[in-house]
C-alpha cells in the first residue's frame, strides 16, 4: 500500500467530483471481454482490450475492432445483459456511499457501452445521469448492429479527459479525482486534480508509475474520509 503525500491527500479530501472507471475498477472484469466470450470470440477481443489498456493501440482502433468481430444484434446483447449481472469489486459500494454522503458526486466514465454499465449504476444506487459511456446503435425493426454513436466522449483516445473537462466546464465541478486501472484512465490526468491508479483487479506497470496515488483496495480511499470525520467529531 502506497502512502499518499499531504498534497495528494488534500486533493482527495477536497474533491467535489469523483470519477470511476468501470471495467477492472468498479467491476472485477471487463464487460466487452465477457460479451465477446458470450459471442464466441473471447481470445481475439481480450487481446485487443489489453493492447488498448496498456497503451499499445489507440482506444478507437481497439473499440471498433472488438465490436466488428462480435456479430452483435440487439437481441443477443439484451440476452447477455439479462444473464450476466455485474460483478462489483469488493468495498466499492461502501466507498461510493461514503462519497455521496459527503456531497462528493460520483460519476462512472467508461469506454464500455451503456447497455452493459447501466446495471452497475443500479447496483451503486446512482442515477442515470452519472454515466458517461459509449452507445451502440441498432436497427429498430430488425435489431441489426449499425455501429456506435461517434459523438460519445469515450469512443476515442483522450475521451476520458474530454469527459472530465465537460464535468468541470459545463457542470461546474471545481475539483475532480479520477480512479482507474488503465492507461486510458490516466489520460484524464491532464484535466483532473488527482489521478488514483487502482490495482485491485489488474495491475499495470505504467499506471503504478504514473498515478498520483496507487491503491489495491478501495478501503485505502475510504480510510481518510472516515478519519477526517472522526477528527471533526473530537471534543
Amino acid at each position: 500500500m502506497s502512502q499518499p503525500s499531504p498534497s495528494v491527500l488534500q486533493a482527495w479530501l477536497g474533491a467535489d467530483c469523483v470519477c470511476f472507471d468501470v471495467d477492472s475498477t468498479v467491476c472485477v472484469d471487463e464487460g466487452l471481454d465477457n460479451l465477446a466470450e458470450f459471442c464466441g470470440v473471447a481470445d481475439k477481443v481480450k487481446a485487443l482490450t489489453n493492447k488498448a489498456m496498456n497503451g499499445d493501440m489507440t482506444f478507437e482502433e481497439s473499440f471498433e475492432a472488438r465490436l466488428s468481430m462480435m456479430g452483435l444484434t440487439r437481441q443477443k446483447l439484451d440476452q447477455f445483459v439479462s444473464q450476466h449481472p455485474p460483478k462489483l469489486t469488493p468495498n466499492v459500494v461502501n466507498l461510493v456511499q461514503l462519497l455521496e454522503q459527503r456531497n462528493k458526486r460520483v460519476y462512472l466514465i467508461t469506454g464500455g457501452v451503456s447497455d452493459l454499465v447501466k446495471p452497475v449504476l443500479t447496483a451503486l444506487t446512482l442515477p442515470d445521469n452519472r454515466l458517461i459511456s459509449n452507445r451502440l446503435l441498432f436497427d429498430e425493426n430488425t435489431g441489426e448492429f449499425l455501429g456506435h454513436d461517434r459523438s460519445c466522449f469515450t469512443c476515442r483516445s483522450g475521451g476520458k479527459a474530454a469527459a472530465v473537462k465537460h464535468l468541470r466546464v459545463d457542470l461546474g465541478y471545481r475539483s475532480v479525482a479520477m480512479i482507474g486501472d488503465g492507461v486510458t484512465d490516466m489520460e484524464a490526468r491532464s484535466e483532473c486534480d488527482l489521478f488514483v491508479g487502482f490495482g485491485g483487479n489488474v495491475e499495470r506497470a505504467q499506471v503504478v508509475a504514473g498515478a498520483d496515488w496507487f491503491v489495491r483496495d478501495f478501503r485505502e480511499l475510504a480510510k481518510p474520509l472516515l478519519e477526517r470525520d472522526a477528527n471533526c467529531n473530537m471534543p
